[in-house]
């Protein structure tokens, strides 16, 4: 693989993971991507476009062959109204495609807005097409030009296609009032939440959430909204699952987030989900749980920890 690709692997992974909903699919892609860049290396003219432009190019030609026919990627709530039974059967819904977390850690990449979770979400809606053009203007800053070669259509097309785009998100997640991870108030937020969950101490938690906070857990398309239903909810956990926790602090789409470990009956701790919050004026406004099997191996986290 030339060498000269390989410094765009990440923000392409990036960019693949918001277009496809999918961390492990966007890794796939931008393998191809990669492969079709090196077979098509002598074809490739410097005075078009640059080496970057040229991947993206692929990348998204890529993406949209993948998104052909597919069902969009979804978090529980936005398939339905929330639930009011906190006792309501778990079944997970595998024959939906969930939206996966996107693990900071392992990628070099400064974006964050862009990759929470509600925003991702939010751009599964739009046709793939449209998808690719308000990345690639609003979020990548190509110009309308550049974007037009890239989808071979033209800059009237790429203007109207991101004008539709803006206006199917007009109603969608705003940013402005989120706390980044980083931010010391979120720190004290997500420190606290963490120590209260470690005790199993339901108020306490239900007091670190806002008043209409929601709670999703993806595979379950179960989701409830209020913190009422939370704490009754958590309540549930604990009783379930037992009073003895073991957390670790994160981040997940520029997001904080926690890693629970409910006690095993062998010893030691194992892995239980990934919880994903927004952290909005102090408080926790959404926990997205996420119970996927196959978090740990994405996130590089151990499936057990020995009991301290």
């Amino acid at each position: 693989m030339s060498t000269e690709f390989e410094p765009y692997r990440n923000e392409l992974t990036a960019y693949c993971y918001r277009m496809l909903g999918s961390v492990q699919e966007a890794e796939d892609v931008v393998q191809e991507t990669m492969l079709r860049a090196w077979r098509a290396r002598d074809r490739y003219d410097s005075t078009r476009a640059s080496v970057r432009t040229w991947l993206y190019r692929i990348a998204t030609n890529a993406c949209l062959t993948a998104l052909d026919g597919r069902k969009r990627r979804a978090l529980p709530s936005g398939l339905g109204l929330p639930s009011d039974d906190t006792e309501a059967k778990l079944a997970p819904a595998p024959d939906i495609p969930w939206l996966q977390p996107y693990p900071d850690g392992r990628f070099d990449t400064a974006a964050r807005t862009d990759l929470r979770l509600a925003l991702v979400a939010a751009m599964q809606l739009l046709p793939p097409r449209q998808r690719a053009v308000l990345i690639l203007r609003e979020v990548l800053e190509f110009s309308a030009a550049e974007v037009a070669r890239q989808l071979e259509t033209s800059v009237a097309g790429v203007n109207s296609a991101l004008q539709r785009a803006r206006a199917a998100l007009a109603d969608g997640p705003g940013a402005d009032h989120i706390t980044e991870p980083d931010d010391p108030e979120a720190r004290a937020v997500i420190h606290r939440y963490a120590r209260a969950f470690e005790a199993a101490d339901v108020s306490a938690l239900v007091r670190l959430v806002t008043d209409d906070a929601v709670m999703e857990m993806p595979p379950v398309p179960l989701w409830y909204r209020g913190s009422r239903d939370y704490g009754l909810f958590l309540h549930r956990v604990f009783r379930m699952r037992g009073t003895d926790w073991r957390v670790r602090t994160l981040t997940a789409n520029g997001q904080p987030a926690l890693a629970a470990y409910a006690a095993a009956p062998d010893g030691g701790h194992r892995f239980h989900t990934l919880q994903v919050f927004t952290v909005a004026g102090g408080r926790v406004a959404r926990t997205v749980v996420f119970a996927d099997p196959v978090v740990p191996d994405l996130f590089g986290i151990p499936e057990r920890i020995l009991s301290e």
